[in-house]
């Protein structure tokens, strides 16, 4: 059963990201599920540390777009948004180019906070990090004016 309050809409999830940081990292939102969002990001200069790997606050940034993207996806945006509350991430792979892969699923959707997985894997399949993000649900009047 999907849990999407809005139209999952691929074209309009990847406008959000005009003029952001993630239009600077290069991160697409590439597909859509039922109760999943996924999106890529290069591994290259923008996104390497100085030893030339994946930057583990690169990974980070994606975690936090897939997981608030969908949030918000499940909100009816007229009422309330989700604003990030935490956020964690385990690096277990190194990575040095190529595009890694992101997949958001919600593990929990309240009526006041959301908890969603988050697992970033290389072009192989291979885990390269595992997030959790926990968003708050608020008022759209308190965030935005």
């Amino acid at each position: 059963m999907a849990i999407w309050k809005q139209t999952p809409d691929l074209e309009r999830i990847n406008a959000w990201s005009e003029n952001t940081l993630m239009q600077v990292l290069g991160i697409r939102f590439t597909a859509i599920g039922e109760d999943w969002l996924a999106g890529t990001m290069p591994v290259d200069a923008r996104t390497h540390q100085p030893f030339g790997l994946l930057h583990g606050g690169a990974s980070v940034a994606l975690a936090e777009t897939l997981g608030s993207s969908a949030a918000l996806l499940t909100l009816d945006p007229e009422q309330e948004v989700a604003v990030g509350l935490d956020i964690n991430a385990n690096h277990v792979r190194g990575v040095r180019s190529g595009v890694v892969t992101g997949t958001a699923k919600a593990l929990h959707l309240g009526r006041s906070t959301q908890v969603w997985e988050i697992r970033i894997e290389d072009e192989q399949g291979a885990l390269v990090c595992i997030s959790r993000l926990t968003m708050a649900v608020v008022p759209r009047r308190a965030v935005v004016r």
